[in-house]
């Protein structure tokens, strides 16, 4: 039986915990979130008039169209990623893992010939079920995040490319199956697009009116107190680690649609684009701070900075160079914000 002492220690953290979280919902919370969102949207308006007056093509139609199903993937993988870096932790294996799920997708409708939602719902499957796996390394191993998805990101890499043979494979054009990404549900706008707005909302909804998003939010700010407070922490981040699984599979299937083909080695670097997106959005990398729509705003900052540089000519290796710089600088912005909280 506990002591008054310990339960009284127990009430105090938990009350902690409860003015920790009442805290980040205080008016003057809500004012700095919304200058960081306004300063990233202020960002995105000045790099669309910069390459716009750099090159009048990227303005056109058929470059924003491109733009948007390059931040529709993306973004679908910041949304889920968005979850992990609330609660503190970090999902390296977003990436490759995103190429096996497509590379699952073509396997379930080419090879073994299963109705293409069948073979949608097999690739999300396989998302998560990486998602599972990270959360039961994280939470049964206590590896610390970036290990245990690091080592998912090699694993994920590595099966991607023995599954396929090193060898894209190749979706019949008759199947339907490109409609996914590409077809026009709304004319003049690509499905992925539609896709990524609708998972925004559902995201969005998710993180701010549900149990998950409220417990994603608990063990981002104090996840003692929420375990002390009767939560079954471990439990709830293996669902959050699931749920941002279903992202990176979604992904996977929009990519490979989008391409016509899945690709084993197409993820290498996408992570990191993804989670620059998170960070640049306003996300804190220590957990307990996040929102969806300055998520999507950082991926829409992403998939413009990347694409912009194309259109002006920028080498491939200079293209790398800058988005590593703009990764440093919002992770420092991030630790700036971190040391004036505290």
């Amino acid at each position: 039986m506990s002591t008054p002492e310990q339960s009284g220690s127990t009430t105090t953290v938990i009350q902690q915990a409860v003015a920790e979280n009442t805290e980040k919902r205080d008016v003057g919370g809500f004012v700095k979130r919304q200058l960081q969102q306004s300063l990233a949207f202020g960002t995105l308006i000045v790099l669309v008039v910069f390459f716009s007056i750099a090159n009048p093509a990227f303005i056109q139609w058929s470059n924003i169209s491109t733009v948007l199903l390059a931040t529709a993937v993306i973004g679908i993988l910041a949304l889920g990623t968005t979850f992990v870096i609330v609660t503190g932790g970090i999902d390296l294996s977003i990436g490759t893992g995103m190429a096996l799920c497509a590379v699952m997708t073509g396997v379930f409708v080419t090879k073994l010939g299963l109705p293409v939602w069948l073979g949608v719902i097999g690739g999300i499957a396989t998302g998560v079920l990486m998602g599972l796996v990270n959360g039961l390394n994280v939470t049964m191993l206590r590896l610390p995040p970036f290990i245990a998805t690091l080592a998912m990101m090699m694993i994920a890499g590595g099966l991607a490319l023995v599954i396929s043979g090193v060898a894209p494979i190749y979706f019949a054009a008759d199947n339907g199956f490109q409609k996914i990404a590409l077809g026009t549900l709304i004319p003049g706008l690509p499905n992925a697009v539609l896709i990524t707005a609708i998972l925004a909302i559902a995201a969005y909804l998710v993180l701010s009116k549900t149990l998950l998003g409220r417990y994603t939010f608990a063990i981002g700010s104090n996840e003692e107190a929420t375990r002390l407070s009767g939560v079954n922490t471990k439990r709830w981040t293996i669902y959050i680690y699931m749920f941002a699984g279903a992202f990176t599979g979604i992904a996977g299937v929009i990519i490979a649609s989008r391409l016509g083909s899945a690709q084993p080695q197409i993820g290498t670097g996408y992570e990191l684009q993804a989670i620059a997106a998170v960070i640049i959005g306003g996300t804190s990398l220590l957990g307990g701070r996040g929102t969806i729509l300055g998520t999507v705003i950082g991926a829409l900052i992403m998939s413009v900075l990347v694409n912009g540089l194309r259109i002006m000519s920028i080498q491939s290796e200079w293209q790398n160079i800058v988005v590593g710089i703009v990764v440093l600088i919002a992770v420092f912005f991030d630790s700036l914000r971190n040391r004036q909280r505290t």
